[in-house]
């Protein structure tokens, strides 16, 4: 009686074994993505970041999904990448939203958009404060969904040929510009352009521009921004922080099992935290070899700021008007931003400025 009970359990608790291991092996299919990238090989954080995420997928799947990473210009130009995951010749993009502002000036406010939030308020509000949905509920229509995926920090204010003495200087300069800040610039009397990262410093070089603006220390010394400009401006008013962002075909996303979902998104979060632990790493010791080499650095003056500042918002104003979408996330933001920076100038500026202080008592003794 026992013996039939027991042999009767164990052949049921094998069957139960054999059912199980083919509906596991079911939700862990192999899936191969195509994966193009705004950014060349030889920015080794920005590219480097996609190449990241690609293995944290891998190793939160197994191996089972694999997103392989191509570089501008080996499937798209860098400035093509939105187009191609909307369209699904490719699965996914690594890329910067604010590249794509002649699209629609809302994809500006999920990268950086001028006197707006730095790194600490731009993750804040995407992950509890309703960004990430604020932003997917936008970038439907255009078929795709995103996550942010790396943080560069700020973005310095640029290199230019000449001095900047006041915002007259600006008027007729040709600057390479990104986002909406091109817009802002364009207000200023700036001649804006807008320039795949691989091509800036030719550009430069031959001098269809006579300023640009790209990332920070680390990124402009990889690009030698600083051997055919000496005047290095600081602060980053257009980019307080950058989000970059993979984006995805919608249709190819919403296909994918629950946990390669999930790998996705813990993914990026880990890149984010990654890629911004790394300019935090490298900006100082790129600035210090930098200003060895003999660049300037510079404060901009208190005129450009101010004429900036006032160009940008402006140019909000004209863009609530007539676009909803970008109305309701920039209220969002704004909201998020006044109360982040509220609390924060009696919190972390208080702390950075008694280091600050401290350094430089200890520094004139």
């Amino acid at each position: 009686m026992h013996r039939r009970k027991f042999l009767a359990l164990s052949t049921g608790g094998t069957a139960a074994t054999a059912l199980a291991a083919p509906a596991i092996a079911q939700t862990m299919p192999t899936i191969r993505w195509r994966m193009t990238s705004s950014f060349t090989k030889s920015l080794d954080i920005t590219y480097a970041a996609g190449e990241t995420f690609g293995k944290y997928v891998s190793d939160l799947t197994d191996g089972k999904f694999v997103i392989q990473q191509f570089a501008a210009g080996e499937i798209v130009p860098g400035l093509q990448a939105l187009d191609a995951v909307q369209n699904g010749s490719v699965d996914g993009a690594y890329t910067g939203l604010l590249f794509y502002v002649g699209k629609d000036p809302t994809f500006a406010l999920g990268a950086a958009v001028p006197f707006m939030m730095n790194p600490r308020a731009q993750h804040g509000w995407y992950y509890y404060g309703g960004g990430l949905d604020l932003m997917n509920e936008f970038m439907a229509r255009y078929n795709v969904i995103g996550f942010p995926c790396g943080n560069t920090g700020m973005q310095w204010g640029g290199w230019f040929r000449k001095e900047i003495k006041s915002a007259d200087d600006l008027k007729g300069l040709k600057m390479r510009i990104a986002g909406l800040a091109g817009s802002v610039a364009a207000k200023a009397g700036i001649v804006t352009q807008q320039i795949a990262p691989g091509d800036i410093y030719p550009a430069l070089e031959r001098g269809v521009i006579d300023a640009v603006e790209y990332i920070g220390p680390y990124d402009d010394e990889k690009l030698g921004l600083n051997r055919v400009a000496s005047y290095y401006y600081t602060p980053g008013w257009q980019e307080g922080g950058t989000v970059f962002h993979g984006i995805f075909n919608i249709e190819k996303f919403n296909a994918l099992p629950p946990l390669y979902k999930k790998a996705i998104e813990i993914a990026a979060q880990a890149t984010t935290t990654s890629m911004l632990a790394h300019y935090d790493t490298k900006n100082p010791e790129a600035l210090a070899r930098l200003v060895a080499s003999g660049v300037k650095v510079s404060v901009f003056p208190r005129d450009v700021i101010d004429t900036m500042y006032k160009a940008s918002e402006e140019l909000y104003a004209s863009i609530i008007a007539s676009n909803p979408a970008f109305a309701k996330i920039y209220a969002s933001q704004k909201d998020f931003r006044d109360k982040n920076y509220s609390y924060h100038q009696a919190a972390d500026f208080q702390y950075d400025l008694m280091m600050l202080q401290l350094k430089r008592s200890v520094a004139s003794r």
